[in-house]
Formats: C-alpha cells, sequence, structure tokens
C-alpha cells in the first residue's frame, strides 16, 4: 500500500492513583484507561524522505520539527526510512486525553505497515515506552488498566456503551509541571474492581472511588477545570465528571450520545472559547 490513514483516539483516565515514585523520579501509576471514538487523523504515504505535514484546528500550536512525537516515533522504528505524514490535529494540545501518544502509536503501527516491517509486538510495546508513559496504552488501543510508569498494561474490566463530553478550556496543563505540584502521601491501588460493569451508574461509581489524583494539582495550576467540571455536573444526565490524566481537559459520563450531544451543546453555548466534544465510550 502507498497511502494508509488512521485515527488516533482520545485517551481518557477514568481513574488515576499516584501509588509511588521510583528512584529516577518516575511515578508509578494505577489507571484504569479506556478511549474514545474522537481523536486526532494521520495519514503516511510512500516518500523518499520524512517528512511531517501539520492540519487542523490545533496545528498552530505544535511544530513539524525533527523533535515531534510522530516523527521521533517514526525514527525511532526505521532510521533510514522515508515517509510523507500528515497530522490533523484535532485534539488540544497538552490536554490529558493522550493526544501526542496516539499520534507516536498510530505513527507505530501505519509505518509498520507500509513500510513492510512486520515488527514483533514486544519490540513495538519497547519503542512506544521509549516515547512516553501513555504511548504503550495508546499502542494497545483498547481499555486498559496501567500500571507502573505506564509499561504494565492489564486487561480492563468490561465497559458498557457509554458517552461522555469533553471540556478543556484551551489553557495548557503540562504533565511535568501537574506532578511537580502535586503534594500529599501516596495513593494505595485501587481495590475490588469487578471483571464486568454492567451499566453507566455502576461506572459512575467505579469513576468516584478511583478518583484521580492529579486533580488538586492540575486545578491549581488551571483554576478554570474547576468551572469546567461545575459546567459538567450541572448538565441533565450527567452521572459524574473527573478530570482526565493532568488535565486540563474534563470529562463527564453520559447514558448516551443524545444526552452528550445536548450537554455539549449547552456548555458550549455558554463558553464559547472553551473545547467542548461529545463522543462515545470505546468498548
Amino acid at each position: 500500500m502507498s497511502l494508509l490513514t488512521a485515527t488516533a483516539r482520545a485517551k481518557i483516565n477514568l481513574t488515576l492513583r499516584v501509588v509511588g515514585r521510583r528512584a529516577d523520579g518516575y511515578h508509578l501509576l494505577d489507571s484504569l484507561v479506556a478511549f474514545t471514538d474522537l481523536g486526532d487523523g494521520l495519514t503516511v504515504e510512500t516518500a523518499d524522505s520524512l517528512s511531517l505535514v501539520l492540519t487542523g484546528p490545533f496545528a498552530s500550536e505544535l511544530t513539524a520539527e525533527s523533535d515531534n512525537l510522530v516523527l521521533r516515533a517514526a525514527r525511532a522504528l526505521a532510521p533510514d526510512r522515508g515517509a510523507r505524514i500528515t497530522l490533523d490535529k484535532r485534539l488540544p494540545i497538552a490536554s490529558g486525553i493522550g493526544g501526542g501518544s496516539a499520534d507516536a502509536a498510530a505513527a507505530l503501527l501505519l509505518l509498520d505497515e507500509l513500510w513492510g516491517l512486520s515488527t514483533p509486538p514486544d519490540r513495538l510495546h519497547q519503542i512506544a515506552l521509549s516515547l512516553g508513559a501513555d504511548v504503550p496504552v495508546c499502542l494497545a488501543g483498547r481499555p486498559a488498566r496501567m500500571g507502573g510508569i505506564g509499561d504494565e498494561l492489564l486487561p480492563a474490566p468490561e465497559l458498557p456503551a457509554a458517552a461522555l463530553v469533553l471540556v478543556n478550556p484551551r489553557i495548557a496543563c503540562p504533565t511535568p509541571k501537574v506532578f511537580g505540584a502535586r503534594t500529599g502521601s501516596f495513593s494505595l491501588p485501587m481495590l475490588g474492581v469487578p471483571d464486568r460493569i454492567s451499566d453507566v451508574s455502576q461506572l459512575a461509581s467505579l469513576i468516584e472511588r478511583g478518583g484521580n489524583d492529579l486533580s488538586r494539582a492540575a486545578m491549581s495550576l488551571v483554576p478554570e477545570i474547576a468551572s469546567a467540571l461545575s459546567a459538567m455536573r450541572h448538565q441533565a444526565g450527567c452521572y459524574t465528571a473527573s478530570l482526565s490524566g493532568s488535565g486540563a481537559t474534563s470529562f463527564a459520563l453520559f447514558a448516551d450520545l443524545g444526552g452528550a450531544n445536548n450537554a455539549a451543546a449547552a456548555i458550549k453555548g455558554e463558553r464559547p472559547n472553551w473545547w467542548v466534544a461529545a463522543t462515545r465510550l470505546s468498548t
């Protein structure tokens, strides 16, 4: 094939606990991760040299320079190969929903196919981890219980059909700054997670019980996160709302896409400068 496309789907930390820190400074996590139908678009084409073209509403906030995560992924996979990569950047930057990590993971999979490399899964996992803690779970592309620094992936419970509203105040919230602002002791891993979550109400209870240990630190850096959470919780049909990852994107849980669309429209009407999107939870 000479051209391949994929959607680099947004990653949502339904729960996130910081359970420790390694001697090298990397934090250890326990997080239930899922994905949405929403994401960036990636296209790869056969070419003699490696290049990256940026399009989309958030393209201006990125650079196509050599340290871009998509180009780093390409070079880590096969340093001497060429391809023309187009990234349609639809997700906000530094927003806690794995946009850059999902882009890198999608690039690894597409380029591996484009170049006919048939790279073993273990090797792809190693490359993904070298690019960032969230890249391995994005490479797997399915709900997972993420542990360690992102390198330990266990099966997630079976999730029910549900919808989400994603809200970002369009303020970058870089992960290192959030971890730097975090205070307090470490949490215990979440216990008693069932193999199957039967309905949205049970999922909401699990999200609230698991929590997000980075919420307080993220809100200290971006106070608008608290406003976004409040706006979502006041919408009809909202089961619960929480921060995803290190922020600044928050999510609200709904039973169906119709309810999520209505809530997203209401929030967008009140806050036209925010990024607001309704999407399905990918199960």
